[in-house]
């Protein structure tokens, strides 16, 4: 638990310093582009499908824009950027995905959650661009069909290729600034 909590200091700090420097405008005049693409940051959250229980552990969010699909999802998500080592927007048949390897956690925790939930969804939440206008949705809810045991998550998301290039870079900023932290000692109770 002292662990999860450590991480959730990081991220929240990193990403914090992160939106601190990115996509500041003080004259109104737009910066040239790609000038603070090292400082984007992304947050992408994975939540799983669950059936409504009315305990307010989860509640329905709408996913895809065009012809919106309601899914009832936990609240807490069951991995999130911290968890992924490189995100990628691949080529695929009639288009474009987003694929993410996962780190030895996020992989475990992606062979538990698809070995035990087939079937149900995985919806995506993401959060990309300025603080001033950065985008918050709902971009995928691909269902389970099969266990991933290697850690490489990859799906369509509702979104165009650009945003989905933006989302990638400030995915791999975030891990490139996680792969920077010192890794503090594991201490253990006596």
């Amino acid at each position: 638990m002292l662990t999860r909590l450590r991480w959730f200091n990081i991220y929240f700090s990193l990403i914090g310093s992160l939106c601190l420097f990115s996509g500041c405008e003080t004259t109104g005049d737009k910066q040239p582009a790609g000038k603070n693409k090292d400082k984007e940051a992304t947050l992408l959250r994975f939540h799983l499908e669950v059936n409504s229980d009315g305990t307010g552990l989860n509640s329905p969010v709408s996913v895809f824009r065009a012809q919106p699909v309601m899914v009832n999802v936990n609240k807490n998500s069951f991995l999130n950027e911290g968890d992924i080592m490189e995100a990628m927007v691949v080529d695929v048949v009639g288009g474009f995905a987003i694929s993410i390897q996962f780190d030895p956690h996020g992989m475990l925790v992606l062979d538990s959650v698809t070995g035990g939930s087939r079937g149900s969804r995985i919806a995506i939440m993401s959060q990309f661009g300025s603080q001033k206008d950065g985008a918050v949705r709902w971009i995928a809810a691909p269902r389970i069909t099969h266990h991933i045991k290697d850690g490489r998550f990859t799906f369509t998301p509702d979104a165009s290729l650009e945003e989905s290039e933006r989302i990638v870079r400030g995915i791999n900023n975030i891990a490139i600034e996680l792969k920077k932290q010192p890794k503090k000692p594991k201490t253990q109770k006596k």
